[in-house]
């Protein structure tokens, strides 16, 4: 008899992807304390943290074959975590519609407009990680929207180290990304357009 505890989450992830239920159940058993706690602590309702877990599990059985997940673990802490801001979102939203201030023309891309505040957070929390000049950088490129030969002037250094200091802090953003998963959770040219 086979023991699921003893694999790795690379081997539990393959053998998911080729819809093994016992997998599946080992990964569930694994990691749903940790998800509830995620989902609990920015919820603080015990119903909607469960149905948030609950729902994640169901949507990674249906893909099952489509994930491309690299750390189990960090692709599954961000997932509750924009399944949460989804839900927190969605609330919003409710109360808005209930105190008749919410205006319904222009709200058709509402799902959009969620996954793009998320992922708009989650990149600057990740440029805040950034080395200090690196930061500054990118700060003055994507956010202020200085052209490189600006940025030189401004921190008083050659432009090849401003290209130098942008293009590493991209990567960072880039592969932190993909690592995390949320490019498999987040459907959205919003990706490309503050990394362009």
């Amino acid at each position: 008899m086979v023991t699921y505890r003893l694999y790795s989450d690379q081997e539990l992830v393959a053998l998911l992807r080729r819809s093994d239920v016992a997998a599946f159940t080992e990964i569930y058993d694994r990691y749903w304390n940790t998800l509830m706690a995620i989902a609990y602590n920015h919820t603080k309702d015990k119903s909607a943290a469960q149905e948030i877990v609950q729902s994640l599990f169901i949507g990674i059985w249906n893909r099952r074959d489509q994930l491309d997940i690299r750390i189990l673990k960090r692709y599954l802490a961000t997932a509750v975590k924009f399944s949460v801001f989804k839900q927190i979102e969605r609330e919003r939203r409710r109360r808005d519609i209930e105190n008749k201030e919410y205006k319904l023309n222009g709200y058709a891309d509402d799902d959009q407009k969620i996954e793009a505040k998320f992922l708009q957070e989650y990149i600057n929390g990740q440029v805040d990680l950034l080395p200090e000049k690196c930061r500054l950088v990118f700060n003055y490129s994507r956010v202020i929207g200085m052209t490189i030969p600006q940025i030189a002037k401004k921190m008083n250094i050659s432009e090849k180290t401003v290209e130098g200091h942008l293009t590493k802090g991209l990567k960072t953003i880039k592969m932190n990304l993909k690592d995390s998963g949320i490019l498999t959770l987040v459907v959205s040219t919003t990706v490309h357009e503050i990394l362009k």
